[in-house]
This record gives structure tokens, sequence and C-alpha cells, in this order.
């Protein structure tokens, strides 16, 4: 009976001290996140992941550190494989798509957005960001009701009021266009100003 309590408490020793490990090297990462040691943080959840090749917290944040070190290719690497894991994780989704917009894939971003659109419609960043990515297209109207689905869920959001103003100038509809800066410059938007002076001052 010897050899087998000794493997037992060989094996509990073992995994406490994995565990600890796994603990440890997130969250000195999760500092590094936090303190903008994006780096640190990168190398830190590679260790967790070394462990751990589902940890699918450290690999979220290790994407998040791989695009605030502007490494988007890598950012997508990682939030892709969070995604496999959690097919419904909001997070990953939205700064995948964030990253394909920054590289100009903006038909990957909307698929994304739609995604997320999917699990929560009510989700209002995903229906501002899918916005920009159609205007990016050139769909005037798909931004203008994304952009109104965003000031219906939220009526005082300035920058889908500037936004669809822009939209709406871009798309020939001027006065409504202008309508809407004044609106997005009534709820705090100061660039909206600027707007108006340029584009229906004349």
């Amino acid at each position: 009976m010897r050899p087998l309590i000794f493997t037992s408490i060989f094996f509990f020793i073992f995994f406490k001290s994995y565990t600890q490990s796994l603990e440890e090297y997130f969250n000195i990462g999760l500092l590094n996140y936090k303190s903008g040691d994006f780096r640190s943080a990168i190398m830190n959840f590679s260790k967790v992941i070394e462990l751990n090749s589902q940890a699918e917290k450290a690999i979220y944040y290790r994407g998040l550190s791989k695009a605030n070190e502007k490494d988007f290719k890598g950012a997508i690497f990682d939030l892709s494989k969070v995604i496999e894991i959690n097919p419904n994780h909001v997070g990953a989704y939205t700064n995948r798509g964030h990253a394909k917009n920054i590289l100009k894939d903006y038909r990957g971003a909307i698929a994304d957005y739609n995604k997320i659109i999917e699990i929560n419609p009510e989700f209002i960043e995903a229906f501002y960001e899918r916005g920009l990515s159609k205007f990016m297209l050139q769909d005037f109207s798909g931004a203008i009701t994304d952009f109104s689905r965003v000031i219906e869920l939220n009526p005082k959001h300035a920058n889908a009021y500037f936004y669809r103003g822009f939209v709406k100038t871009e798309a020939g509809q001027k006065d409504s266009g202008c309508l809407d800066f004044s609106k997005a410059g009534e709820f705090g938007h100061t660039s909206a100003y600027d707007a108006i002076k340029e584009l229906c001052n004349n």
C-alpha cells in the first residue's frame, strides 16, 4: 500500500503546484495588462497557455494584449481560438471585429458583428461598429440603418448621430445629415460643429 500512498501524495503535490503556476502566471499577466505592460502580459499569458492550451481567459487577454501592441493578426489568431473554445464569447467577436476593421477586412468585421447581434440583439457597440464597417464599404443605406438602431437603443449616442450625419451628407441627404450633426453637438461631440461649418453652411 505504501507505494500507492506515495504516488497519491506525489500527484496531489504536482497537481497543486501545476494549478498554482497557472493562477500565478495568469494573475501576473493580468496585472501587466492592467498597467499597460502588454509585452510582459503576453509573456505571462503564453506561459499559462503552454501549460493549458485551452485556457480561455489567458488566450483572450493575450489577444487583447497583442492588439494593444498593434499585432492585429496575432490578436485575430488568439481571439479566433477563444471563439473555437467558446462560440458565444461576445468579447472575442467584438475585439476580433475591431482588429479586422483596422486591417481593412470590413466584410470579415461585419460577419463578427452579425454574430454578436445574433447572440445579443441589443448590443449597441456591435451596431455602431457594423455601421462604420458598412460605411467603409460605401453601403450607405446599411450604415444609416445601423446608426439609427444605435440611436434607438441610446438616444444620446453622440457618435452615432455624428457618423449618421456624415453618411447622410455623403449619400446626398444634406439637410437630414446636418440635423444629425446638430444633435451630435448637442450631446457633446465637439467635431460636429466643424462638420456643420464645412458641410452645411454653404
